[in-house]
């Protein structure tokens, strides 16, 4: 599907929290091509409260209202991943591409389903795992390219952060709730990681992991470890504990001739060692993080040019999280 480029394709966000305040929203409206006409959220007066202060001209407490609503050609689902698949399941019935928060859904089933939903009809979908599109990474991507550390031979991650005050308190929060995230923060925050290692280094072939609870403050689990190949025969591993005493976020990949450091979540620079020395890159992100994603979209959907995160590839990447939390597929 292409759209004419004679007038802007004008998106709607189901789900205006704040991932889309300064995250995401703002880049749709500022991406050239792209309009923000309408919000939608179940709480009628956060809405208008977003829609005011975001310029946006109509706002929604009903999903349905806004997927079918003729002035909006595209839709993006920004709520927690538990209503990802009835909300795309509603929109591949509108006939509309889609945009969807990372992780797509809670299961590579429900992934899977989402695919074969706008497959049928070659509708457009993509997912915001926009670590893909953002210049530190495909930076990274460039220097293996460039066979800067020769052949790439081990990739592996460690992701650690202490408990915060709201899972202390049992504070109410999706991330640690099982029934919506059953990995906890490792569905929100290493699914980022896991995902750009796929872009990186090619599709994974073999995945094993364990899971624990050990701190028994919520009912997600806490501590997760894994190992796996990549298609390439690169092998990899990963930690993730949510209750230590420090936070670490590094990466290390071991190649031939070489070794590439940085991290995922945070913005440490790019530490590259290979036989000419040492060097370091410092890119940091853009203001609206994902504006380099949504512009991505823009060309895909205008010039149909590739997309890095896209349905697919983001079932893959659920793929690789069921196989590590031990999920049946």
């Amino acid at each position: 599907m292409q759209y004419s480029t004679t007038r802007p394709i004008r998106w709607g966000i189901i789900g205006c929290g704040d991932v889309t305040e300064v995250k995401s929203g703002p880049a749709y409206q500022q991406c050239k091509g792209f309009e923000l006409v309408a919000v939608m959220r179940r709480n009628g007066e956060l809405a208008r409260d977003y829609a005011q202060r975001h310029g946006v001209e109509r706002f929604y407490d009903n999903a349905d209202a806004l997927i079918n609503d003729a002035g909006v050609d595209a839709v993006y689902i920004a709520t927690p991943p538990d209503s990802h698949t009835d909300y795309a399941l509603r929109v591949a019935a509108a006939g509309k591409p889609c945009c969807i928060e990372k992780p797509m859904a809670p299961s590579y089933r429900e992934c899977r389903a989402i695919v074969d939903a706008f497959s049928v009809p070659q509708l457009p979908l993509f997912v915001a795992y926009y670590r893909r599109s953002l210049p530190r990474f495909t930076k990274v991507k460039s220097l293996l390219a460039s066979g800067a550390i020769g052949e790439p031979r081990h990739i592996s991650w460690h992701l650690s952060k202490p408990p915060n005050e709201a899972d202390r308190t049992g504070a109410d929060n999706w991330r640690t709730d099982s029934r919506v995230a059953p990995g906890g923060y490792f569905d929100d925050l290493a699914s980022h990681g896991l995902d750009l290692f796929a872009y990186l280094l090619g599709n994974y072939s073999e995945v094993h992991g364990i899971q624990r609870n050990q701190q028994k403050l919520y009912t997600a689990f806490d501590a997760i470890t894994a190992c796996w190949v990549h298609d390439n025969n690169v092998t990899g591993s990963g930690s993730w504990n949510f209750g230590s005493r420090v936070r670490k976020d590094q990466v290390t990949i071991e190649g031939s001739e070489g070794e590439l450091a940085f991290s995922i979540i945070d913005e440490a620079p790019i530490n590259l060692q290979n036989a000419e020395g040492q060097a370091s890159f410092q890119i940091d992100h853009p203001t609206h993080i994902q504006a380099h994603h949504v512009a991505q979209m823009r060309d895909a959907l205008l010039y149909n040019a590739p997309h890095p995160s896209t349905g697919a590839s983001a079932a893959h990447t659920a793929w690789v999280v069921d196989q590590i939390l031990g999920r049946e597929l």
